[in-house]
């Protein structure tokens, strides 16, 4: 925000210097930019953050300045009466068929005007914050805006076919000629400000050439309305049309100070451009919920700040920022907020306000502010923990987008059938890799694999194949109703193989519940290689997936080297965490290890055979080992395999008896032979 100073005195006269007052705002959270010498003035560069609108205009920061420094706030009188509407409403109609997109539209009519030169003081102020001058009517309207922070627009009213407003939407394939004499096609979401034959302004962003002031310029309608933030923000993006209004209707201005700034431009008109005004004004406003009243107790300050502020001090800082004092005890008030700071809603904010005028470097550095300990919610207790495994497992972390193209989606979708939500929007446009037109990344992802493997794919390219990522994010799985589910998953993707991924896989899930078991069953997803693939169940719910790549998905993704990925539904396990550890004693009682030689058909998988062993072996069981497998056709014959494996047994009672050993190894020999059909080689 270019402030002039010497524009600046027109509403407040400090008895301290500018170095002294650009200190001041600097410390209240106005950081200031520059000061530059502009002939006799001075340019003052601010640094407004987008809560603080009210300080895009002179009178704001002017407001600031009174109040940091104890001087008298002096704001132009305006007459403000709208009596005699009708005259207005002969001259003009206005209708809001967008109401959501403009809550509120004043029209005022300047007549007679004579449009020329502005004068040399007009003119100055100007040019010293960087504005060139164009013609009286522009510049009042410029000047206004510059100085309260409402952006206005006039028309020429005798270019604005049949005397209408229609504040709109844009009709199909509908374009403006704009004042900066460029053509703009207008699409759905965008306001237009239209006459009975087409768009003369973009709501909030430029007004249209076509009835812009000129030199026969006669009457002028002035324009000052309320534009959605959101919608102005959309258009000027779309359009790549940014202006000194939008920056403004994009932050919000003042409902309440619309009337205020078009009385004020038409009298401005009257004065420097000898029109005439018509009595009255159109306003057409939905009326806004009242303001709620906030309680401020005095004893936040200490609290908050650690130190103690005069409660004399404390009303009139918020009375020279525009509060209200409703009521108030010996303990606390109750004061209004102002309409031009909506950023005041709750008593914290208040207590901040008294601070940042009191001044935040009078609080010395040896002031303790009370503490409450604080708990860390079960979910991001939860990550953290994830997080520690998975990094000390040697992953780093990625961060994928959430958009993907929809071959991607496509090739890899394992927790639900439904169609991949669409963005209209299409992420990086249209990706290409290599010549290979891959398609719009516009589909929000169902899971993390897609991502991941790009990822791999790229540190391929790099030639930085021994890669091992991991990711946290949420996926979108739809619902057919208005909101997908949006599930926390942890992805993983690497070089290495099923066996090694496998242990992560558990050593995550038994980071989060020691006492979980995890259930393997064969995976039907085609992106993974059927003999090295499993989903994961506990309890009988699915919570994962895990398997290599097979060639197919490896050449959807356009990767070169074996590739092992991994994916749990973290959101399944978050409300079963158990978080806090419980000492169990370690046995005094030395182990037993037997190792076990079984011949078996070749389909049976390692995970059957350890599921089985574990049901049977019983309490004494304390680890399953695998060791190795081997074939050999000449002596066990074709289909079949060897499969040794070891058991580590031990007792918190007692040292195990050669009878207690043997009792637990019949059970597992005979249970592996019933069920797996499993023969033990003596």
């Amino acid at each position: 925000m270019l402030v002039s100073w010497n524009w600046l005195h027109d509403y407040v006269q400090p008895e301290i210097e500018l170095e002294q007052i650009v200190d001041h705002l600097t410390m209240s959270g106005l950081n200031h930019e520059s000061t530059t010498l502009e002939g006799s003035d001075f340019c003052i560069d601010l640094e407004v953050t987008s809560n603080r609108p009210d300080c895009l205009g002179h009178l704001g920061v002017a407001r600031e300045i009174a109040v940091l420094t104890g001087a008298l706030l002096k704001k132009p009188d305006v007459d403000l009466t709208s009596d005699g509407q009708t005259a207005v409403q002969k001259l003009c109609q206005v209708t809001i068929e967008a109401p959501e997109l403009c809550r509120r539209y004043t029209a005022r009519v300047v007549r007679g005007v004579k449009v020329g030169p502005s004068p040399e003081w007009l003119v100055q102020r100007l040019q010293t914050i960087g504005i060139e001058s164009v013609n009286n009517v522009v510049d009042i309207s410029n000047y206004v805006m510059l100085e309260c922070g409402q952006p206005l627009h006039t028309f020429d009213l005798a270019n604005v076919h049949g005397q209408q407003i229609i504040v709109r939407e844009p009709r199909p394939d509908e374009q403006i000629l704009a004042i900066n004499h460029q053509t703009y096609s207008l699409q759905a979401g965008m306001c237009v400000i239209a006459d009975a034959h087409g768009p003369v302004a973009i709501g909030g962003v430029m007004g249209g050439a076509e009835s812009e002031i000129s030199s026969e310029t006669k009457d002028v309608l002035i324009e000052a309305a309320w534009f959605a933030p959101g919608s102005v923000r959309a258009t000027a993006r779309k359009l790549n049309l940014h202006s000194d209004s939008s920056f403004r209707f994009e932050r919000s201005v003042d409902f309440d100070g619309i009337p205020w700034a078009s009385a004020r431009c038409a009298q401005l008109l009257a004065e420097l451009a000898g029109g005439e005004i018509v009595p009255g004004m159109i306003d057409i406003f939905q009326p806004q919920p009242p303001r709620e009243a906030i309680r401020f107790r005095y004893s936040q300050i200490a609290r908050n700040l650690g130190i103690e502020i005069p409660v004399a001090f404390v009303k009139s800082t918020l009375q020279g920022l525009g509060l209200t004092i409703q009521s108030e005890d010996a303990e606390s008030l109750t004061c209004l907020p102002p309409s031009w700071r909506r950023d005041l809603s709750r008593e914290i904010d208040l207590v901040e306000e008294v601070g940042r005028i009191y001044g935040y470097d009078k609080v010395p550095d040896n002031i303790t502010v009370p503490l409450t300990s604080s708990h860390k919610p079960q979910q991001t207790r939860v990550l953290e923990r994830v997080r520690d495994v998975v990094r000390a497992a040697g992953f780093d972390e990625a961060m994928c987008p959430s958009l993907l193209p929809e071959v991607w989606s496509q090739a890899c979708s394992p927790w639900t059938d439904s169609e991949p939500l669409v963005s209209h929007q299409p992420m990086l446009g249209v990706l290409e890799r290599g010549s290979q037109n891959v398609g719009a990344v516009n589909c929000l992802r169902r899971t993390l694999i897609s991502s991941l493997l790009e990822a791999k794919r790229i540190n391929e390219y790099r030639f930085n194949p021994e890669i091992d990522l991991f990711e946290i994010a949420h996926v979108y799985l739809p619902t057919g109703g208005e909101l997908p589910q949006e599930p926390l998953m942890l992805g993983l993707v690497s070089g290495r193989d099923y066996a090694e991924i496998k242990g992560v896989v558990e050593q995550v899930c038994r980071e989060i519940d020691p006492a979980t078991t995890l259930e393997f069953i064969d995976s039907e997803l085609q992106i993974l290689e059927q003999s090295r693939s499993a989903t994961i169940r506990i309890a009988g719910q699915v919570v994962g997936h895990l398997g290599v790549v097979s060639p197919g998905g490896k050449k959807a993704f356009g990767l070169r080297q074996p590739t092992t990925v991994a994916e749990i539904n973290l959101t399944a396990l978050i409300d079963q965490a158990v978080l806090i550890r419980r000492f169990k004693s370690l046995s005094e009682f030395p182990a037993v290890s037997r190792d076990f030689n079984f011949i078996l058909s070749d389909d049976v998988q390692w995970r059957n055979l350890e599921q089985t062993v574990r049901e049977h072996a019983g309490p004494l069981l304390e680890s399953i080992t695998y060791r190795e497998t081997f074939r050999d056709e000449q002596r066990d014959g074709a289909g079949k395999k060897r499969v040794l494996l070891s058991l580590s047994l031990r007792s918190h009672e007692d040292t195990l008896s050669g009878p207690q050993v043997d009792a637990v190894c019949q059970a597992v020999v005979a249970a592996c032979q019933k069920a797996l059909g499993a023969q033990l080689v003596s």
